[in-house]
């Protein structure tokens, strides 16, 4: 057992040490000219061991230093409380709200679409170019617009977010879907002709059935993906809530490490929703009699 935690976990871990020696390089060299500015303007020297010390303690670095986020991260979520407006789980449950929102339209929205484009080609030819063509729309630039147009209607609120990640997270599940209710080949296909099956029978029967794996390939990259969209929908708001909202308030005031523990928050989260659907595929695949890879 521990020759096999070992193999699996020290290339991991060696990875993971070499980066904080290499983040913890990269802080010193780029918070060093501030020290430096400030010992000059003192008429003073820094010994090597200060420079160090003060580079990896600053208030507003360049670079924060691994320690400083992690302290950030510490303080936000176990010291404060979920319900205070300077807590990372308060923002991050705005997020994931619109997040899971906005999941779900996109999911649903990908799931019809690729039933309909695996069925009829006029649709195959028309909608499939568009929904290739949509992704090639900067979400930086059409969230604003977005925004705006729900506004001047009377949306506000959660839907103009969830609509952004829906935008972003509907065209994986679409091109996985398609690709999956194609996968079986036409052997299998002309069996269930032989047995008169229609179209509903070989869909229920063959097509779905074929096409999880695919699936859940494509939701977790459009949960990812929908996570990206609702923080890019709190940045042109001027929103008080949410991850965007802390990254907004961290680029106003020149508050780095709070930029980078937001970013890392929203990381972890990501990291967590897609282990969750990990998760739920592997007990899907399980109960419908998939062999374990």
């Amino acid at each position: 057992m521990m020759r096999s935690l070992s193999r699996h976990f020290l290339p991991v871990l060696t990875v993971v040490l070499l980066l904080v020696a290499v983040w913890y390089a990269a802080a010193v060299a780029m918070n060093a000219k501030w020290t430096l500015d400030q010992a000059a303007r003192a008429d003073r020297s820094v010994a090597p061991a200060e420079l160090v010390r003060d580079t990896l303690s600053q208030d507003r670095p360049k670079l924060p230093a691994p320690h400083q986020i992690a302290g950030e991260l510490w303080d936000t979520t176990v010291g404060k409380k979920i319900t205070s407006k300077r807590s990372l789980v308060y923002h991050a449950w705005i997020t994931l709200s619109a997040t899971l929102s906005g999941f779900v339209i996109g999911t649903v929205l990908g799931i019809v679409l690729a039933i309909g484009i695996v069925h009829s080609r006029s649709m195959d030819l028309s909608v499939m170019p568009w929904a290739i063509a949509s992704q090639t729309v900067p979400i930086l630039a059409l969230a604003p617009m977005i925004i705006v147009v729900l506004n001047s209607v009377g949306v506000t609120g959660l839907l103009p977010k969830a609509t952004i990640s829906a935008y972003l997270s509907f065209f994986p599940v679409v091109v996985g879907m398609v690709a999956g209710l194609r996968s079986p080949d036409r052997l299998q296909l002309d069996l269930l002709r032989t047995y008169h099956a229609d179209r509903s029978q070989a869909f229920r029967k063959l097509r779905w059935p074929a096409s999880v794996p695919y699936l859940f390939t494509s939701l977790k990259v459009g949960i990812a993906a929908s996570l990206i969209g609702a923080i890019v929908g709190e940045l042109p708001t001027g929103a008080v809530a949410g991850l965007g909202a802390r990254l907004l308030a961290g680029s106003y005031y020149g508050q780095t490490v709070q930029i980078w523990s937001a970013l890392f928050a929203a990381a972890l989260l990501a990291a967590l929703l897609v282990g969750l659907l990990g998760l739920i595929q592997r007990i899907t695949l399980h109960r419908m009699g998939a062999m374990e890879r």
